[in-house]
C-alpha cells in the first residue's frame, strides 16, 4: 500500500448494486479498484478503491449515486492517509479481486542441504 494513497469504502446493498457502484467509481476518477468484500449478512458488499484524496472522494460520490439506482448504499468512508496498522483490514484474502503480492522466494543450493539417507 502506498502511504500517500487514500482509501475509499462503499458498502452497497446487493452484489449487482456493488458492481455498478465499482464501475461508476473507476470510470469517474483516477482510482484503482482494490476489489470488493462480501459482508456477512444482509447481502451487502464493500467496494474498496485507492488513489489520491480528491479522486477517491469523487469516486465514492459517483459510486453512491450509482447505488441509488439499485438497492442503495449502507455507508461510505474515505480515509485520507490510512495508518499502516489497518493495512491488513483493507488488503486481505477476503477481498475478491485483490491479488496478494508474492513474497520473494529464497533459493537454496541443493548441495548445502543436509539430507540423511539410509540404505538397507
Amino acid at each position: 500500500m502506498n502511504r500517500r494513497e487514500a482509501i475509499g469504502l462503499i458498502e452497497a446493498i446487493g452484489l449487482a448494486t456493488a458492481i455498478e457502484a465499482a464501475d461508476a467509481a473507476v470510470k469517474s476518477a483516477n482510482v484503482r479498484l482494490i476489489g470488493y468484500e462480501p459482508c456477512k449478512g444482509d447481502g451487502m458488499s464493500t467496494i474498496k478503491v485507492a488513489g489520491d484524496i480528491g479522486a477517491v472522494k469523487a469516486a465514492v460520490d459517483a459510486a453512491t449515486a450509482a447505488c441509488a439506482k439499485g438497492r442503495g448504499v449502507w455507508g461510505t468512508k474515505v480515509i485520507a492517509r490510512p495508518s499502516e496498522g489497518i493495512e491488513k483490514l483493507i488488503y486481505n484474502r477476503q477481498t475478491v479481486g485483490f491479488i496478494q503480492p508474492e513474497e520473494p522466494k529464497v533459493e537454496t543450493d541443493s548441495e548445502e542441504t543436509n539430507e540423511v539417507t539410509t540404505e538397507e
